[in-house]
């Protein structure tokens, strides 16, 4: 049973969390795109939640208290319950009252993880970029996309090869030794198509270049607006060649459709000649950095003749922003989920609390 998003006020105490939060701070700027965000999110929480039984957590309060441990780079549930037992700033953001009691760590991991059925992240980020004060910043003809190597949370001693002896539960049986045995991993050949991970199996092996080291991975994509730099959708792969170029012609091709081009910039991983004409099939320009590695560019002067060209190329780095943000502040540079869908939620809210961190500002200043 769905709990409700209500907060008790000066029942029983003497210190009203309104009061003690000052009028300027940048939460409360924040909480009220978030709460308008919520309010129509109604429909798909109803749905994810039986109208019989004990009310469980509020999803608007799992909502708030997990947009602040991005916020505030607070690495784990636990360490979010303490805080909110004794932050008021905290208690007033989520919605909980003076006297009420934190929840259980455990408790509001469990809650969380019901909001992966309904895909919720990715109807937040929509939500709030569908609001008007907000869809008035962003552009709608020119884009930019790119991708970045997410961490597993997977050890490299977890690989194991596919066809190797298994055990009872049919998984592949872990060497002697205990959990973390001594392992020598010097000239043994390890890929994907012959070993994976037994902690985390839909984590895969890349590296970003040569001479660089290989890692468990996921790869994270976003999609940015070129006039404020705000993501207006994210998604999560697995690590592959081809997984950068996949995921930017399914982000962009729901905005391909009208009548006059738009632009999309990217680096120089995603000038190959498929690709590239791919996008001018969907009217869609392909303001992508040109390889000259030894090959031939897919981009020729009918691209690069134009002045929006390099404009496009010099703005487009700015999505390097959006996931240094993502991967540092909250957290997301080694996921603390395993599976794919739960490390792709976690990164998609993160967009979102991206772009909650940056609208204040750019909204004081449009009106």
């Amino acid at each position: 049973m769905r709990g409700d998003d209500v907060r008790t006020g000066e029942l029983f105490s003497y210190v009203d969390l309104e009061d003690r939060v000052r009028r300027g701070h940048p939460l409360r700027a924040i909480r009220l795109i978030v709460n308008e965000a919520l309010g129509s999110l109604e429909g798909a929480f109803a749905a994810l939640y039986s109208p019989i039984g004990r009310p469980s957590i509020a999803p608007e309060k799992l909502l708030r208290a997990m947009l602040l441990q991005a916020f505030y780079s607070i690495r784990s549930e636990r360490l979010l319950m303490e805080r909110l037992e004794y932050d008021l700033l905290f208690r007033w953001f989520v919605g909980i009252g003076i006297d009420d009691a934190a929840w259980n760590h455990s408790v509001f991991s469990k809650n969380r993880d019901r909001l992966l059925e309904g895909d919720i992240a990715a109807k937040f980020l929509s939500a709030i970029l569908a609001q008007t004060k907000v869809k008035a910043l962003l552009s709608t003809d020119h884009f930019s996309v790119d991708g970045t190597l997410i961490e597993a949370w997977a050890s490299m001693k977890s690989i194991k090869p596919k066809d190797g002896p298994k055990d009872g539960s049919g998984e592949p049986a872990a060497a002697g030794g205990g959990r973390n045995a001594e392992a020598d991993f010097h000239g043994d050949r390890r890929s994907n198509k012959t070993h994976a991970s037994t902690t985390d199996p839909e984590a895969r092996l890349y590296k970003k270049g040569k001479g660089k080291e290989a890692k468990l991975c996921f790869m994270g994509h976003g999609l940015m607006e070129n006039r404020h730099g705000l993501l207006v959708d994210a998604c999560l792969t697995q690590a592959d060649g081809h997984a950068e170029r996949v995921a930017a012609l399914h982000m962009i091709e729901p905005r391909a459709d009208r009548p006059h081009a738009i632009t999309l910039g990217a680096d120089k991983a995603y000038d190959t000649e498929d690709f590239v004409n791919e996008l001018r099939s969907m009217k869609v320009t392909p303001h992508v950095t040109q390889n000259a590695n030894g090959r031939r560019s897919a981009i020729d002067g009918r691209t690069t003749r134009h002045r929006g060209y390099v404009v496009s190329l010099r703005i487009r780095k700015r999505i390097e922003e959006a996931f240094g943000w993502i991967k540092t502040i909250a957290g997301q540079d080694k996921t603390k989920f395993r599976g794919r869908d739960r490390v792709g939620w976690a990164f998609t809210l993160t967009a979102a609390a991206y772009n909650l961190v940056r609208l204040p500002k750019l909204l004081a200043v449009s009106t």
